[in-house]
């Protein structure tokens, strides 16, 4: 069975940094594309980053180019999202997924990825 675990969400300050981890178990293989979404209370799902685990290819939303940078480490089956100048409207729950093929690497639509984890909050406080 497919499991995602999310680590690394907590409070912080405006300005400060965070860096989200996420570890794939169960799976056969490797995900074609990994991603990392958020959503707060009373919003959409929304795209963050994505990744082709093949590669380094990248999308960011615009919301989070400059200041969030998406990674891998394949040897441990981890994503990572780094989140830096983080402003208060980051605040959210935020999951990563997996998805088999690769269109979820194209514009980071939630409705691709085929696993998702459980999430893990960030809060950012003024």
């Amino acid at each position: 069975q497919v499991h995602l675990a999310e680590s690394g969400g907590g409070s912080v300050q405006v300005g400060g940094s965070l860096r989200l981890s996420c570890t794939v178990s169960g799976y056969t293989g490797r995900p074609t594309c990994m991603g990392w979404f958020r959503q707060a209370p009373g919003k959409e799902r929304e795209g963050v980053a994505t990744i082709y685990t093949s590669g380094r290819s990248t999308y960011y939303a615009d919301s989070a180019k400059g200041r969030f940078t998406i990674s891998q480490d394949n040897a441990k089956n981890t994503v990572y999202l780094q989140m830096n100048s983080l402003k208060p409207e980051d605040t959210a729950m935020y999951y990563c997924a997996a998805d088999r093929g690769y269109l979820g690497c194209k514009g980071g639509r939630a409705d691709e990825y085929d696993y998702w984890g459980q999430g893990t909050q960030v809060t950012v406080t003024s």
